[in-house]
């Protein structure tokens, strides 16, 4: 089978979908030997050199694309390779099907076309909607995915959501789970776990959050309920690490975290990362008392599910699509309720049975989601379509 992949998001691993983008490929190259997958990429500094990673995967084969609007008009140069170039190269190269892994399928598929579609936040959450381009750039990618033959999500909640909101056949959309990073196994050295405590300016005993900063991410009630566990402690409790990048500005979208904690007057008690290697999270993870993760909407919840797979307790939001993906691995609370978040920070931090109990969850709960799977299904999926076979959802047991 001839694979052409919309590769835009290799290389990015800030972006969820740059990350799913590398986990997927490189599990499927894996698969077997007799597929190609011809990866097109945009014109742009850094994007004609092969990132090293595939020079060991033959089935995976680079290919840069040229715009009209190369390297001059941004957003152009983007919607042109997404809606032209790359289903012209695609039906030059007489492809079996193209995968788009993110929201942005051709609205005029040459091929037979697949499209991950991770979330519809755009959509659904007024705020994400942006400027009228962006509302107008929502619309066309919506339309897309409505004229692709299968439409992979990561989850059962968006599924519901896809279904309902782009009004398409449940047929047409199939559950293939995600999976963490295979880096993400519990550390127990402590040479490295203290290294990177070290690099980052971390104390010996800390509750961990890691991930994005904007609106749905929740950090009011993170900060308001962490200020209530300090004076319920008698402010001696674990401090509270907030890691990741840190906004450039402060907005209503992306509000600076460190004005928050000062307003909750906690500031003395949280620590400030900044941006976290990849190679570094495992330990952050495994070092930490628990992960607690209040998110409001997420299409999957990658952060939990790599906390779980370092054996770390997760207190998570039970919302969307993270009570599935958490499971039985961490507690599960509502995400504006102050009163019950409060509740589980106290339990997790005073009750070692209970964190021991929920390391040995998490572990047997993250050992359901692997990239191999993912693969594997995904693999099943493109074959489906390619051989025109009617095509049912799928979710891990």
């Amino acid at each position: 089978m001839r694979v052409g992949f919309n590769a835009l998001f290799l290389g990015q691993e800030a972006t969820g979908s740059g990350q799913y983008t590398r986990h997927l490929l490189k599990a499927l190259a894996q698969q077997n030997g007799r597929n190609e997958y011809l990866l097109y990429q945009l014109d742009k500094p850094g994007s004609s050199k092969k990132p090293s990673l595939w020079n060991t995967l033959p089935s995976l084969k680079a290919h840069v694309l040229h715009t009209p609007f190369a390297r001059r008009l941004e957003n152009l140069d983007k919607l042109w390779f997404e809606q032209v170039a790359f289903p012209h190269a695609c039906r030059g190269a007489l492809v079996d099907l193209c995968h788009v892994p993110y929201f942005a399928s051709p609205i005029c598929p040459t091929v037979p076309t697949v499209v991950t579609v991770h979330d519809l936040i755009p959509m659904l959450l007024p705020v994400y909607r942006g400027s009228l381009a962006v509302r107008l750039y929502t619309r066309l990618v919506a339309q897309a995915a409505k004229r692709a033959m299968l439409i992979i999500t990561d989850s059962l909640h968006s599924k519901e959501d896809i279904v309902r909101h782009l009004s398409v056949p449940a047929e047409r959309v199939q559950v293939i789970y995600l999976a963490a990073n295979p880096a993400c196994r519990p550390v127990c050295d402590e040479a490295v776990l203290a290294a990177v405590r070290r690099k980052y300016g971390l104390p010996d005993r800390y509750v961990l959050y890691l991930g994005g900063f904007d609106q749905r991410k929740n950090l009011s009630t993170l900060f308001a309920a962490y200020a209530r566990v300090t004076q319920s402690e008698g402010g001696d409790t674990a401090p509270l690490v907030i890691a990741g990048r840190l906004p450039e500005a402060d907005t209503p979208l992306y509000s600076d975290p460190r004005r928050a904690a000062r307003e909750q007057g906690v500031e003395e008690s949280v620590v400030f990362t900044g941006w976290v290697e990849e190679d570094d999270k495992p330990a952050l993870y495994s070092g930490a008392m628990f992960f607690v993760f209040l998110s409001l909407y997420e299409g999957f919840g990658l952060e939990p599910l790599e906390a779980m797979s370092c054996g770390t307790p997760v207190l998570a939001a039970d919302a969307a699509s993270l009570p599935e993906i958490v499971g039985r691995g961490g507690l599960l609370v509502p995400p504006t309720d102050v009163d019950r978040v409060v509740e589980g920070m106290l339990t997790l931090l005073q009750d070692p049975r209970v964190r021991r109990q929920l390391q040995e969850n998490a572990l047997a709960q993250a050992a359901k989601f692997d990239w191999r799977r993912t693969a594997e299904q995904t693999l099943h999926a493109y074959e489906l379509v390619v051989t025109g076979v009617e095509v049912s959802s799928t979710q891990t047991e």
